[in-house]
């Protein structure tokens, strides 16, 4: 797998960038705001779906960095300050809505109702893979409700 990096400067960008973050893996205290510099880094595990999805599938991730520039707040819901930093979030999507063009909101959503909300001035993000990448023997599955199914129990 050659590592991947995309950019995003509007939503159709943010829509693909969104496809292949998927089912990554986030630790709580891995998502860092730095307000004096007008960014959010996530740092992540990321699900490889093209292999997954290619002729002898493989199960693979990587690690990666989510970044975010010309960001005015972030705010969260359902996270409680008082949770563990290595809590691990499955984030399930990340979408743009323009609000006051070029400024807009930028929306992660994890399982479990959790969601990090970006007021941007512009949309300005970047996807990089940081490293190689790593056999997994488990391929991300939903119920359709967006939950994750307990596979502790399957036999």
């Amino acid at each position: 797998m050659d590592p991947l990096r995309l950019v995003a400067l509007d939503g159709d960008d943010m829509q693909v960038v969104s496809a292949h973050l998927q089912d990554a893996v986030v630790r709580t205290g891995d998502i860092h705001w730095r307000p004096a510099e007008k960014r959010v880094v996530v740092a992540l595990n990321r699900f490889d779906w093209e292999s997954a999805n290619g002729n002898g599938p493989e199960f693979r991730r990587c690690q990666s960095a989510l970044r975010f520039d010309r960001v005015l707040s972030c705010k969260c819901r359902n996270v409680a300050c008082d949770r563990s930093r290595n809590e691990a979030l499955n984030l399930l999507a990340v979408a743009f809505s323009e609000t006051d063009a070029p400024g807009g909101v930028v929306t992660l959503t994890f399982s479990g109702g959790v969601a990090l909300r970006l007021e941007v001035e512009c949309l300005e993000a970047e996807l990089a893979d940081l490293g190689p990448t790593w056999g997994t023997e488990i391929c991300p599955d939903h119920y359709l409700d967006g939950s994750i199914p307990d596979r502790s129990q399957q036999g």
